[in-house]
């Protein structure tokens, strides 16, 4: 079977050399039921999680295409995927295996909205790191985790990410070459003057909406020597509410991280929620630390991958980016009809040091997401969480405590979801005294 580099299929409609089929062009995706745009906060009900496998898309409205968008999910409800994704031909059609070349020429497409020339795509295409699929299928790793592919011309390194920046590309419509931190605060609308409250306790004027909600980040492979590693750098995403960096992670040379294979990498954002009304960029430049100087560290992951609100509601999925050096899996859901929950604990007393393990589940998913893992010496406030909530459901927090004298105990306490306002409890432990504030909001 023909194996292309993914630089292929970036051609151009614009280009001279380049002939499109006048028939509707398909994606490299499990299908996605078509709908038309909603306007920013329209009011609409929860919807069930489709059944069926494959949905159709439409055509993306940045005029580039997302490479993870409802490629698959594996779920109790949904069940198992099948293992690869189907290739198809300008009209629908699914590509035959043997006809892989057909179908390629039936679906060039431009996936970033850049405007540049074939010969271009080539010369600059880093096939030495690239991501590789297969013509016809892409098949998936052993542990169902799929591949979040690298936007071409995407990397921090050597500066391709910022060129380009042409009306209608993903670079000046995220606003690549602003490097600010998102401005927006969580809990903007925490307290409003303006409300107009239904029985039901949701708000006529602030309404929940699709939101995305990273539960974990993994240090899935390294291309080092055994053991551990010191990564430093970032993932970040831009969103369309303000597409300004929005820290989920964000380690400085100086104060790296020491992660194992397989190890989970403690998140200490998103700052505020993050709005899935059309699509999320997901920014990363990582690093593994091994010199004095910045310039013998190894490239880690590199680059920009898109998220849209096609990938499957209320479900985990797995995404892997791949870099030259390892891979970083990351772990995400779609929330829809969401508001965002703000988590605040402080260990107002200390009766004994002890070990704190904090997790937290949301929506009625059975992903965990880690909030802390660490030892409490003396009275200290955790660092603020934020969680996207569905409306109707609860955020949960699990709290488990020991010591090296005593048997781990685990206190839970859950919080329904409200438009605005805060809530809290107190847990009392023979080790400390907790109190759990949890304010809620609507995203602006």
């Amino acid at each position: 079977m023909q194996v292309l580099s993914r630089s292929f299929l970036r051609l151009l409609r614009s280009s001279p050399n380049v002939t499109t089929p006048p028939a509707p062009l398909c994606r490299l995706s499990y299908h996605l039921s078509a709908s038309p745009a909603l306007p920013r906060r329209q009011v609409f009900p929860p919807m069930a999680a489709p059944n069926s496998p494959v949905r159709h898309v439409c055509r993306s409205p940045h005029g580039y295409r997302n490479m993870a968008s409802g490629v698959g999910v594996k779920s109790e409800e949904l069940g198992k995927p099948d293992g690869r994704l189907q290739l198809n031909y300008g009209d629908g059609s699914p590509a035959a295996h043997g006809d892989e070349n057909d179908a390629f020429r039936a679906t060039a497409e431009v996936i970033d909205g850049e405007c540049d020339t074939v010969e271009e795509i080539l010369d600059n295409s880093d096939s030495d790191d690239d991501m590789m699929y297969r013509i016809g299928e892409v098949d998936l790793a052993v542990d169902g985790v799929y591949p979040l592919y690298r936007l071409p011309g995407s990397r921090h390194r050597d500066g391709s990410v910022y060129k380009y920046r042409s009306a209608g590309c993903w670079r000046s419509e995220f606003h690549i070459a602003d490097r600010s931190e998102t401005r927006l605060e969580a809990m903007k609308l925490s307290d409003p003057s303006n409300c107009i409250l239904l029985a039901d306790g949701s708000c006529m004027k602030h309404q929940p909406c699709p939101m995305l909600q990273f539960f974990s980040l993994k240090l899935a492979k390294h291309h080092v020597d055994s053991g551990p590693v010191e990564l430093y750098g970032y993932i970040a995403v831009r969103d369309e509410l303000e597409p300004l960096l929005n820290y989920v992670i964000n380690f400085s040379r100086d104060d790296p991280i020491v992660v194992e294979q397989g190890s989970v990498i403690n998140m200490a954002g998103p700052k505020r929620g993050i709005e899935l009304f059309g699509t999320v960029l997901i920014e990363y430049d990582m690093r593994i630390k091994t010199g004095k100087q910045g310039e013998d560290d190894l490239q880690l992951i590199d680059g920009v991958s898109l998220v849209d609100k096609h990938i499957p509601e209320h479900h985990v999925f797995r995404g892997r980016i791949l870099g030259k050096r390892g891979a970083i899996d990351i772990a995400v859901s779609h929330i829809d009809y969401a508001v965002e929950a703000n988590i605040e604990v402080l260990i107002s007393e200390v009766y004994s040091s002890f070990n704190l393990y904090l997790g937290c589940f949301t929506s009625g998913l059975h992903e965990e997401i880690q909030l802390f893992d660490g030892i409490i010496g003396k009275p200290c406030g955790l660092k603020r969480s934020v969680v996207a909530v569905r409306w109707g459901f609860s955020v949960d927090l699990k709290f488990r405590v020991c010591s090296e004298s005593s048997i781990s105990a685990d206190h839970r306490c859950s919080f329904v979801t409200n438009p605005h306002g805060c809530v809290g409890q107190e847990i009392k432990t023979d080790l400390a005294l907790i109190s759990v504030k949890v304010t809620w909001s609507t995203l602006p």
